[in-house]
């Protein structure tokens, strides 16, 4: 089989490592691929929303899958735009249509989904500019702190906690009034605050039955104690020891179930991979947010945890037998630490030289922002490398992880040196 991977972080490079490794695999290539994924396949130099680029790339190279990434191609219709097209729809494409993306693209239509299919979530109201002051009497009616959500897209900084009440109505104003982010926040849900532990459940699904993948657990913010500001994602623990099986049991029938049927009900045609953004409250699991992709870093320890062959799963997704497929899991535990460009999540340089990376030894080191200058790798973005390491519990795997995570040096690296901080496992 020919696969092309589209993407570029840490998320692609878990992605491309696991298919390298399928006895199906013949050429895999990477749009645009980064340092790393250059050792898995082929990186070629397109971004990933040139439709007409990728078009030419899969006719080309002969493609049979395309696994999408990131989240902007898929709500702007990269399956549909295969599907229209006699000379590539015979392409699979890993990754839901246009409008079943929208569980993603927009907030309000998650939410009027969930609430359509009795799925937990915290309750909500919409707004838009003409609706404002609603907006500011809702605001009212709820204990802080308060959620405000962008309801489009917004590059992972759509949403605001604040624990002030005339601070929420200004950034409400902000948001609708301003566009602080732009046409994103044309619309913004505010929903009450829900208080505990979050977690990451995903599934595969071919439209009809689905597959569940590990869970995980990441860490948004910047500072230790989860402190600061939110970013795209500081490390990950898989698997999350409060998911016992009276918890997951909670969340097949109460949220995996109802959503795979809801879809159904509803005439939205998914195929590809579900993100629930979970919280556990209680013992009770409510939906965050869904994301129509693969999180990240998640990926880079749920994806090391799959046992099986990832494209028989894809070939399950793209036939929809996905039913007779099986899935294996790593009974160990996985985690990764993600080392991030000094001044991250906001202004910051790029182009540093990175040293250390072949003196790794019992972990897994998955690009995200870097980019090859000759043989030296230099860093490319906010977030550079995630170290993923296995062991028998979270502790082992995460001192193999940050020793590791020691030896690789950049001009002003950080990482987090708390991460699992707050999970306590029983010992194994």
């Amino acid at each position: 089989m020919n696969v092309l991977v589209l993407g570029s972080g840490g998320r692609e490079h878990a992605i491309a490592w696991k298919i390298a490794q399928s006895s199906q695999i013949d050429k895999l290539f990477i749009a645009p691929g980064n340092a790393g994924t250059g050792q898995e396949g082929t990186n070629v130099d397109l971004a990933v929303d040139d439709f007409e680029g990728i078009k030419a790339l899969c006719l080309k190279e002969k493609m049979d899958f395309v696994f999408v990434g990131p989240e902007g191609p898929l709500v702007n219709g990269i399956h549909d735009y295969f599907l229209a097209d006699d000379e590539i729809k015979h392409i699979a494409i890993i990754g839901p249509n246009k409008e079943a993306a929208q569980l993603e693209g927009s907030k309000d239509f998650s939410k009027k989904f969930m609430k359509r299919h009795n799925i937990p979530t915290a309750k909500y109201q919409t707004f838009t500019k003409d609706t404002l002051e609603n907006g500011y009497a809702f605001l009212e009616s709820l204990k802080p702190p308060y959620v405000l959500k962008a309801d489009g897209l917004a590059a992972g900084k759509g949403v605001l906690i604040l624990d002030n009440l005339p601070e929420a109505k200004a950034e409400l104003k902000s948001m609708l009034s301003d566009a602080k982010f732009g046409d994103a926040s044309s619309r913004v849900v505010i929903e009450e605050f829900l208080d505990g532990i979050e977690l990451s459940v995903f599934v595969v699904t071919d439209g009809k039955s689905y597959k569940k993948l590990p869970e995980a657990k990441d860490y948004k913010r910047i500072g230790e104690g989860d402190t600061g500001l939110n970013t795209g994602g500081m490390g990950a623990v898989s698997p999350v020891p409060f998911a016992k099986k009276g918890f997951m049991d909670k969340v097949e029938n109460q949220v995996i179930i109802p959503t795979i049927k809801g879809l159904i009900k509803d005439g939205i045609d998914y195929q590809g991979v579900i993100f629930f953004g979970l919280i556990n409250v209680k013992n009770d699991p409510f939906v965050i947010e869904y994301n129509c992709r693969m999180g990240d870093p998640e990926t880079e320890v749920v994806i090391p945890r799959l046992k099986s062959d990832i494209l028989e799963l894809f070939e399950g997704v793209a036939t929809r037998t996905l039913s007779e497929r099986d899935v294996e899991f790593d009974d160990r535990t996985a985690t990764t630490v993600m080392m991030v460009s000094g001044g991250y999540p906001n202004a910051y340089e790029k182009e540093k030289s990175i040293s250390g990376l072949n003196g790794i030894h019992d972990s897994i080191v998955f690009h995200a922002g870097t980019k090859k200058d000759g043989p030296t790798v230099l860093t490319a973005g906010g977030r550079v490398l995630s170290v993923t390491s296995y062991g028998k519990n979270k502790e082992k795997a995460l001192k193999t992880t940050y020793d590791n995570v020691a030896k690789i040096n950049f001009d002003k690296a950080y990482y987090r040196k708390d991460i699992g901080h707050d999970i306590v496992e029983e010992k194994k």
